[in-house]
């Protein structure tokens, strides 16, 4: 494997046996072939008109292949085929062509590689934020169509450094973009965030924590929740949910568990409590507590007893 995506890579360069992150050699494989056939079905979105379900494909395939979401190989291989299906939907004679093999961009001269790592990880980034506001309605055809872009640019061997600093500077202008679509989102779904005080303490009782930054999944927890007499718990990226009216005003949500994602295997080590991850944080669960951890939407790992689909 060769992955160097986050700051915690082996030794500053790349994780080349296994990730810090507990990522297997064997997921960063399938990883690379699922942005391989992401690569595909954007070229040929570039030039057919895309679908909303291709636009769709492409931004949560960004997002999956991000550090910390989906560590399950059969879900991985299972949206290669997903993918390949859109772009034979597309354009029929693609079925011919063969996915992009992603090789060539880790084994490229140093700086392009750069500089194509750059725009990658950051759409990657982009697509986790832009997957957030697509659950609440929120779209941008332009944001979708600079993935395509991205995308192509990124497996494009014959590419020149002058035209990847322009894409490195774009990447930065688009992740703006979203963040302001994420924030129209949230506020116009949520309210608008207040600064408060959010209680460290644990009550008695039986309770669950989430993990990520979904603001739609604790909202869709907090509704199942009502009058069961389980309190909740946020952690990690999840904290500033406190401050959005629409969410402070469930009595259950008690405060905060823990500190930050990265700490979780020390802090969920024998917790009596259930815990759901929603976005990009999850680290291969220990057995003290792996039977009582559920997953949903994008995020994913191998063993686990509940992955939660078709939310309503």
């Amino acid at each position: 494997m060769f992955c160097f995506q986050c700051e915690q890579t082996a030794r500053g360069t790349a994780c080349t046996k296994s990730g810090v992150c507990g990522k297997r050699d064997t997921t960063a494989e399938i990883q690379d072939k699922f942005t391989g056939a992401l690569v595909m079905l954007a070229k040929v979105s570039n030039r057919h008109p895309p679908t909303e379900n291709s636009r769709r494909i492409i931004r949560e395939g960004l997002y999956i292949t991000g550090t910390n979401v989906n560590f399950d190989d059969a879900v991985i291989k299972s949206c290669i085929d997903e993918a390949h299906k859109e772009r034979i939907a597309l354009f029929a004679a693609s079925a011919t062509c063969d996915d992009f093999d992603m090789n060539k961009v880790w084994e490229a001269d140093e700086d392009a590689r750069s500089l194509k790592s750059l725009i990658l990880f950051g759409i990657r980034g982009i697509a986790a934020y832009a997957c957030h506001a697509a659950v609440l309605g929120f779209t941008n055809a332009e944001m979708d169509g600079f993935f395509c872009k991205a995308l192509e640019a990124v497996a494009n061997t014959e590419i020149t450094m002058d035209e990847l600093l322009p894409l490195v500077m774009e990447t930065g202008k688009v992740n703006l973009l979203c963040m302001e679509l994420l924030d129209k989102a949230n506020t116009e779904t949520y309210g608008k965030p207040t600064p408060v005080t959010v209680p460290l303490t644990i009550e008695k009782g039986p309770f669950i924590v989430i993990s990520g930054h979904d603001l739609r999944d604790l909202k869709l927890l907090l509704e199942q929740s009502k009058g069961w007499g389980v309190n909740i718990y946020t952690h990690g990226e999840m904290i500033p949910a406190h401050g959005y009216p629409a969410l402070k005003a469930y009595p259950q949500l008690k405060g905060n568990f823990g500190t930050a994602w990265q700490n979780q295997q020390k802090e969920f080590d024998g917790i009596p409590g259930a815990v759901l991850f929603t976005t990009n944080c999850i680290q291969p669960p220990k057995d003290s507590y792996r039977d009582r951890v559920f997953t949903t939407a994008e995020v994913g790992f191998p063993g686990l007893s509940v992955h939660i689909e078709n939310k309503t």
